[in-house]
């Protein structure tokens, strides 16, 4: 009952090209494709956003300075 033919899947084809037709096809297909990227990219900036913000750089070597007086 859960398996699938081949001849199944030559029907859900069939009814799949009736519906939307052979030129809305590529174009459904193409905005999948672009939504998975755009995911893709979400996901892999936001694994790596935070971890690269919260570097704080070192901070720099003090500068010694030397006062001197002069005595009057």
């Amino acid at each position: 009952m859960g398996e699938f033919s081949p001849f199944h899947w030559l029907v859900v084809l069939a009814i799949v090209v009736l519906l939307f037709g052979g030129k809305k096809i590529p174009e459904v297909m193409r905005g999948l494709g672009e939504g998975i990227r755009s995911f893709k990219e979400g996901m892999h900036g936001a694994g790596q956003g935070p971890a690269q913000s919260t570097q704080v750089p070192p901070p720099a070597a003090p500068t010694s300075t030397t006062v001197v007086e002069e005595k009057k």
